[in-house]
């Protein structure tokens, strides 16, 4: 990613969440998180903005509980796992989806201040 890059972060509920992701990806269903990349523009100036991330936080707390993690930790994944999308990531498949949650979690941890092993 580019430095000097934006983006926006919005915290919303299952219905709007369930609203976008109908109109947006054809799926009647509210989700964890949306990721909405913002085409480049040759020569636009200011910092690239990378798109919008939406989260749902009913979504972020009962995954909170269900992973057994606070909910800080699960919004910062779930934040992370936007920006990845924006950034190109794909999780279509199993193999895409595991490479990429686990990249979430490399990224959190770094975050974090800890140190973290590159998958190779």
């Amino acid at each position: 990613m580019p430095a000097g890059a934006e983006l926006s972060v919005l915290v919303t509920d299952d219905e709007e969440i369930g609203r976008l992701n109908r109109e947006y990806r054809g799926i009647a269903a509210p989700t964890d998180v949306l990721a909405f990349p913002k085409p480049q523009v040759a020569g636009e100036p200011g910092p690239r903005l990378l798109g919008d991330v939406v989260i749902s936080a009913a979504a972020a707390r009962r995954q909170a509980r269900e992973r057994h993690r606070a909910l800080d930790e699960e919004m910062g994944l779930l934040v992370i796992h936007g920006v990845l999308h924006l950034a190109g990531w794909r999780d279509d498949t199993d193999e895409q989806r595991t490479r990429m949650l686990r990249r979430g979690r490399e990224i959190w941890r770094l975050v974090q201040g800890g140190g973290v092993e590159r998958e190779r």
